[in-house]
């Protein structure tokens, strides 16, 4: 009996094209970059952006804990009850690791466990916004 092609042999991992895992075309932020994102300072600037004809839906539509633009006010709301949002807005509920942090799981300090943040899914504007 020979081995089927799909199996692949040992060696299959050697073979794999390095550029296709390196590619960053669809690449979203990071977590500590949403959760730096979501201080109120950042977060009014982003989810009032003026009218830029280069992104989906003018960049009126921003969901502030996924990182993505929506084309309009009902593709936002539905994608609110999306299992992709809500499993984003689980991982945001842990506090982002710092500094210290990795200190201390180096052995320079005694462990403390992350604390548990509320996120809750942003408001939206009834009105539609058009400028």
């Amino acid at each position: 009996m020979t081995r089927s092609k799909r199996i692949g042999n040992h060696n299959s991992d050697k073979k794999k094209n390095v550029s296709k895992l390196w590619k960053t075309k669809r690449r979203t932020k990071d977590l500590d970059q949403i959760h730096e994102d979501m201080k109120p300072e950042n977060a009014n600037k982003l989810l009032h952006q003026e009218v830029n004809c280069d992104v989906t839906g003018n960049a009126q539509f921003y969901c502030l804990h996924c990182a993505r633009y929506f084309i309009d006010q009902r593709s936002l709301k539905d994608h609110f009850g999306t299992k992709v949002h809500k499993r984003r807005l689980k991982q945001l509920s842990e506090e982002p690791y710092t500094q210290e942090e990795a200190d201390r799981a180096a052995g320079m300090g005694s462990y403390i466990p992350a604390k548990k943040i509320k996120v809750e899914t942003q408001n939206i504007e009834e009105e539609m916004r058009i400028s």
